[in-house]
């Protein structure tokens, strides 16, 4: 009888918790499945943070109605929806939500590669990228913070804002880049 009173208030107490869990563990994924294929793809570290900022692009107009500037010149619209698929969707407190977790991963991703290869030269340029698009969403999120419509919103702005700030935060302890990370991306200038 006691075993069975035993029993019975464990299931009375642990069986919602349980439950609770995981209700909590089947949240939304915080990438498409489109981007999560990039991700994937991008074996490389600046091209996977590529892929990172490009998702939080994507999240950030919809959660400002913003495009950004290299989007507006952007000529095959349709061959970016074809490689990205859809817009995402979800409430503005899930976009966000989607925002801090991809800094989260950005940053997951730099200090793996960090630790097991310190002298990448990859590391310097992948976070001076992530760093810039940081600031910009840190820019845009901060005034949405006194408009938070909701708790659960308030706190995935807070988790953004303190990511994009971590981010910033480390690219200021780079040294200066380097001249042959000014020079790449620029087109030589002929001789004579």
């Amino acid at each position: 009888m006691k075993m069975k009173a035993c029993s019975q208030l464990f299931a009375l107490i642990f069986l919602p918790l349980l439950l609770a869990f995981s209700v909590g563990a089947q949240s939304r994924d915080h990438l498409t499945p489109k981007e999560v294929e990039l991700v994937q793809d991008a074996q490389v570290l600046d091209q996977r943070i590529d892929v990172f900022v490009k998702a939080m692009e994507r999240r950030m107009i919809i959660i400002t109605g913003i495009q950004p500037a290299q989007a507006s010149h952007s000529n095959k619209p349709s061959k970016d929806a074809d490689k990205w698929g859809e817009l995402p969707k979800g409430t503005r407190a899930e976009l966000i939500d989607d925002v801090a977790r991809i800094l989260e991963e950005s940053i997951t991703n730099i200090d793996d590669v960090s630790m097991h290869d310190e002298k990448n030269p990859l590391l310097a340029k992948a976070l001076r990228q992530l760093a810039a698009s940081a600031t910009q969403i840190a820019s845009q999120l901060t005034p949405i913070r006194e408009q938070a419509r909701s708790a659960e919103e308030l706190s995935s702005l807070e988790q953004a804002l303190e990511n994009a700030q971590s981010i910033v935060d480390a690219a200021k302890k780079l040294p200066p880049p380097s001249e042959a990370e000014k020079s790449k991306g620029k087109p030589k200038k002929p001789k004579g």
